[in-house]
């Protein structure tokens, strides 16, 4: 369990004043020229040392994504750091607290992110339908540039620093770093070809790194208080607290900020009150937003929130949006509605995703029924294994995990649908 005192986001509920004056009160902006002053590279090198690893769902080490953007001379273009607000995956919502209650702990994480890596500028793309959000978000930039915390000579350094406010329109794959870019310039979010990474030709064909909004916002906090003590927290490799969003079938849906590595038993019993029912009436969980692979019952006992974990038992903490679900539920169309939830976002641009997404809807919404052959079950995992690993982005692995998750687990759910469907067939 984390301790109070190693708490990043002190008012993640909003108890406090999200303003500039509530912000710091709890210590933000506090000696951000003295960190400023330590120079680009210790500000890298203290983030690499505190084990931060990317908290929008691939966990890709964040100071050595930080290290790839290349140093500046002469005839370097600009550099931009893009946030990635656009917080669309299902039973994700820990970015828009951020932005609610704590937007200054994310605009002192962007410069100081934008300083490590010698950018002019960032923009925050921020979901359409978080129109509240942007509200707030926006007031709190104006704040800071009426301060002098950003802008010409931000926090009283000699660097200049403008931040920019996006935002989106609402789609799903601008989630997807290169489609976002794409959507920044004006264009329509289609994801690109890699390479060329965002770190050699990202926005507008300049060097471009994309973080996370809790990636960004924990920067300052990491600073100030020293990368052993984040590093401290967790297990090796999965160092340091995370945002965590509990839904579903527990009694008390909530999002708290715990260490790394928490079972996830833990997790529900003691912020949640459990498992509505009973821990034994807990028949699946999705323990990183809609995109990951379910875990069955049996395996939540034993199971560490965090990436490695997850990652050897064949799901992923992805976003940390754990989706609980009991006895009650209908697994084989909670993931036929996911399957429909993607075929609907993807952006077509790839035939794997484009025709295989709608194709596995499709054969999902039969096996709801059971109006499907014990042969399809087969055909489906395959169809999945094709469509996996064979796009430009990851939408077509989170078409894919789900049902492969479905297939791994429940297959004798589905089996004997089809079944008792063809018996009844067969009985009129």
């Amino acid at each position: 369990m984390l301790d109070d005192k190693d708490r990043i986001f002190t008012n993640l509920y909003g108890r406090d004043l999200c303003s500039l004056r509530g912000a710091q009160g709890r210590g933000h902006w506090q000696d951000t020229k003295k960190l400023m002053n330590e120079g680009p590279e210790w500000i890298v090198e203290q983030i690499k040392q505190s084990g931060l690893r990317g908290r929008g769902g691939a966990g890709f080490p964040t100071g050595l994504k930080w290290s790839f953007m290349p140093k500046p001379d002469s005839s370097t273009p600009p550099r931009y750091l893009v946030v990635n607000a656009d917080e669309s995956e299902p039973g994700t919502c820990k970015d828009r607290e951020i932005m609610r209650h704590e937007p200054h702990s994310l605009l002192e994480g962007c410069l100081l992110a934008g300083f490590a890596m010698h950018t002019t500028a960032a923009y925050i793309y921020i979901r359409g339908e978080y129109v509240r959000e942007r509200e707030l978000l926006q007031r709190a930039i104006d704040e800071a540039y009426s301060a002098g915390l950003i802008g010409r000579k931000a926090a009283g350094s000699d660097y200049d620093f403008d931040i920019f406010l996006h935002h989106g329109a609402g789609a799903y794959i601008c989630g997807e770093e290169t489609a976002l870019l794409e959507s920044l310039e004006g264009k329509k979010g289609m994801p690109r070809m890699k390479p060329p990474f965002p770190a050699v030709a990202g926005l507008y064909g300049c060097p471009t790194t994309v973080n996370n909004v809790e990636t960004i916002a924990v920067v300052p906090t990491i600073l100030r208080r020293g990368a052993p003590w984040f590093a401290g927290i967790g297990r090796a490799r999965n160092s340091g607290t995370k945002i965590f969003a509990i839904s579903g079938h527990v009694n008390h849906p909530c999002v708290v900020e715990e260490a790394m590595s928490i079972p996830l038993r833990e997790l529900i019993d003691r912020h949640c009150g459990g498992v509505r029912g009973g821990w034994k009436n807990l028949k699946a969980v999705i323990p990183g937003g809609s995109s990951v692979p379910c875990l069955p019952a049996d395996m939540c006992d034993d199971t560490l929130m965090d990436f490695d974990w997850l990652a050897e038992h064949k799901s992923g903490l992805g976003t940390a949006a754990v989706i609980v679900m009991d006895q009650s539920t209908d697994i084989i169309k909670a993931i036929w509605r996911l399957s429909k939830f993607y075929k609907h976002e993807s952006c077509g641009q790839c035939t794997p995703c484009r025709e295989g997404a709608g194709w596995m809807m499709r054969v999902m919404e039969r096996m709801v029924t059971g109006d499907a052959e014990l042969s399809e079950v087969d055909m489906l995992h395959d169809v999945s294994k094709q469509v996996e690993g064979h796009t430009i982005c990851a939408l077509g692995d989170a078409a894919a995990w789900p049902i492969q998750g479905l297939i791994r687990h429940f297959r004798h759910e589905m089996e004997d649908r089809i079944r008792s469907r063809h018996f009844l067939m067969a009985a009129e």
